[in-house]
């Protein structure tokens, strides 16, 4: 879910421009999953640029207290929504927690990092949701610790089918900054892209797994 149109298309201009997100239909990308892909986005990049990453801090911070309340603990995804959710946390004045793909085998052997207390309330911060499950296995050790997770926030979405599915499924409320539609919207009016190259993307969109360039 979109909550703000201005906000999913200056996040979208914003990823654009410091190249975080890439458009390359003509010349896909191959994604670890196998996938061939003609869009390629890494949120850890926004880091780099103090404007950007504050503006990415505010706005999400906004959505969290609009949509949840001020939680008692914000809970990033590692590895990459970890500093953004330690933005957030700090834009909130509430704790910090990050939650790891599956516990470490070593040591105390937390797969939670940092101090989380049954029945807090807790809302999930993500930099990318794909499928979106490996957002859904952080929400699952959350709760299986105790925690009352109010929902998700994340920076950008592909706008999957099986995503929103996955998500229905859990009764996870998911929100994102922007989104794929967005951002072609966004990548056209800039003329970033061209309209036989908005065509493929679409098509990309459509059936992610199939495509072939």
């Amino acid at each position: 879910m979109i909550l703000n149109k201005d906000t999913a298309k200056k996040t979208a201009e914003l990823l654009l421009k410091i190249k975080a997100i890439k458009l390359s239909p003509s010349e896909p990308f191959n994604w670890a999953s196998g996938w061939k892909s003609p869009i390629y986005c890494d949120n850890r990049i926004t880091l780099s640029y103090p404007p950007v990453r504050v503006f990415l801090k505010e706005e999400i911070a906004k959505i969290v207290e609009l949509e949840y309340g001020k939680p008692d603990i914000i809970a990033g995804v590692a590895t990459g929504a970890i500093a953004i959710g330690v933005l957030v946390a700090q834009e909130l004045g509430v704790p910090f927690i990050y939650v790891r793909p599956e516990p470490k085998k070593h040591g105390r052997k937390n797969q939670i990092e940092g101090h989380l207390e049954s029945g807090q309330n807790v809302v999930v911060i993500e930099d990318l949701i794909s499928t979106g499950n490996s957002s859904l296995n952080a929400v699952a050790a959350l709760k299986e610790a105790g925690a009352v997770v109010k929902g998700m926030v994340a920076i950008f979405s592909y706008g999957f089918d099986i995503a929103d599915n996955n998500f229905e499924e859990k009764g996870v409320s998911l929100t994102t900054l922007s989104n794929y539609e967005n951002l072609l919207e966004q990548a056209l009016d800039s003329s970033y892209i061209t309209d036989k190259e908005l065509i493929t993307l679409n098509d990309w969109r459509k059936s992610p797994s199939e495509w072939k360039q």
